[in-house]
């Protein structure tokens, strides 16, 4: 099985959204940072990944598409490995992005010495994109900015699609070249839904998430 979909788009973009629309289109299974969760093993071969070791056929064995991070800090690697995917850049406003992640998946800081496979891994794969500055608005914005420009310059235009969730089905099955099903585009996992689910993983397994 070889990548179809390669999302470029950082965490809290409609990532997780998009996941949902990919597999109702039939380009799933979708990897998601929620199946890093899932995976014990995950965690080091994202690591070995961000050393330069990168094993992408045990990662997304039996995967058609992948969306958000960890993945996202890998697009032009995956571009490249899977040439003959499709890359979906999603985005949003940026002041709304930057209050969602602080709400969210930056609202922990981990150790630096942490000894935990799954928070070295997203400190190394998610934090250092920031330089580790997950609270310094100014500067989150501005590698968010800079990533979303970079993604624009290094995928060639007709690979592209840059999306945002709210647009609906119409550009990404046009893009996709799949049909627009009936019923309304997936809207899910909101900050409120984060929480929640959150704490209850923290409940179920403490070290596991940030």
């Amino acid at each position: 099985m070889s990548l179809k979909v390669i999302g470029a788009g950082y965490g809290r973009t409609g990532t997780m959204s998009l996941k949902l629309a990919l597999e109702q289109l039939g380009l799933g299974p979708c990897y998601h940072m929620v199946e890093v969760f899932k995976d014990p093993k995950a965690p080091q071969l994202w690591l070995d990944a961000a050393e330069g070791r990168p094993d992408w056929a045990t990662i997304f064995e039996g995967y058609n598409s992948t969306v958000d991070w960890p993945n996202a800090t890998f697009y032009a690697e995956l571009a490249e490995a899977y040439p003959d995917a499709k890359v979906i850049l999603t985005e949003r406003d940026p002041e709304a992005w930057f209050a969602s992640t602080q709400a969210t998946i930056f609202s922990r800081d981990f150790p630096e010495d942490t000894a935990d496979t799954w928070q070295r891994m997203a400190l190394k794969v998610i934090s250092d994109l920031f330089d580790r500055r997950m609270h310094d608005k100014d500067h989150v914005i501005s590698v968010y900015r800079a990533h979303n420009a970079r993604v624009r310059e290094v995928i060639p235009a007709e690979r592209l699609l840059v999306y945002q969730v709210a647009e609906g089905w119409a550009p990404l099955c046009e893009f996709l070249g799949v049909a627009v099903p009936a019923g309304p585009m997936p809207k899910v996992n909101s900050t409120e839904e984060f929480q929640m689910n959150l704490a209850k993983h923290l409940e179920d397994s403490p070290p596991a998430v940030a």
